[in-house]
């Protein structure tokens, strides 16, 4: 999250008559916590009461993991009552990506560490899955029905986590719902034809929301994309550029 020196300068463009996406820019900081700040500056603090039944709500325990949850979850996660006010968290991980699997449990455990996380067994994949009161607080994108069927927004505490900590959210949703894939390409070069790699990554969700986040994301930590089957129900998004999957290669990390 945001310290208040820097709340407080942003606050302070605005009220210097600057619009919200020119202080946005300046700052690194999104229009959505601009906005919340001139709601509530201060930060959030932190309740020992359960957040679902508290107007504060009580911050992950750790924010990078956070973030990266967050991705997995938009991707491959749901939320599901159990008995007694509980829920539980499930993100289905497949058996191909051991490395995410790991992952996966790990940013659970470091997000509420005073909670167990199981690993339950299907076939091809692990649902990597944990209970309590509070991923509903945690996850408040949590709903009746599909994610495509409905909307998804992050809410101005999200955002800020976002915002500084872009990547590993990218990494969560690349290691859910996309991946890293290599073509090949040849060239005439003097006079002699020569084969080169030409690695990409894509990333595909049926939710345009969930898109929306990713791809603008992606905007303010310069990485250029484009979208690709539009007219489908799920929409691609690719990032070839070389200088672009550079970037990615040394933020993202393969899922194995």
């Amino acid at each position: 999250m945001y310290d208040l020196d820097t709340r407080k300068r942003a606050l302070a463009l605005v009220a210097r008559g600057r619009s919200l996406n020119s202080v946005s820019k300046e700052t690194g900081v999104s229009r959505a916590a601009i906005r919340s700040w001139q709601v509530r500056l201060d930060p959030l603090g932190r309740s020992t009461s359960c957040p679902r039944c508290r107007d504060v709500p009580r911050p992950p325990e750790d924010l990078p993991a956070y973030s990266y949850l967050l991705g997995l979850y938009l991707g491959d996660g749901c939320i599901s009552a159990a008995r007694r006010g509980v829920y539980f968290l499930r993100v289905a991980c497949a058996d191909a990506w051991p490395g995410l699997i790991d992952a996966c449990a790990e940013a659970m455990r470091a997000v509420l560490p005073d909670n167990k996380v199981f690993r339950v067994q299907r076939q091809g994949c692990q649902n990597v899955t944990s209970h309590s009161k509070h991923w509903p607080c945690l996850f408040p994108q949590h709903g009746p029905g599909r994610k495509h069927e409905r909307k998804i927004a992050l809410e101005p505490w999200q955002q800020e986590i976002v915002d500084a900590h872009p990547w590993e959210f990218i990494r969560g949703l690349i290691h859910s719902d996309g991946c890293r894939v290599t073509n090949w390409t040849t060239r005439i070069v003097d006079g002699e034809r020569k084969r080169y790699e030409y690695p990409r990554y894509f990333f595909t969700n049926t939710s345009a929301d969930i898109i929306g986040l990713c791809t603008r994301t992606l905007d303010r930590l310069g990485i250029e994309w484009k979208p690709l089957n539009q007219s489908r129900a799920a929409v691609t998004i690719s990032v070839a550029r070389r200088a672009s999957v550079a970037l990615m290669d040394t933020h993202i990390g393969p899922k194995y």
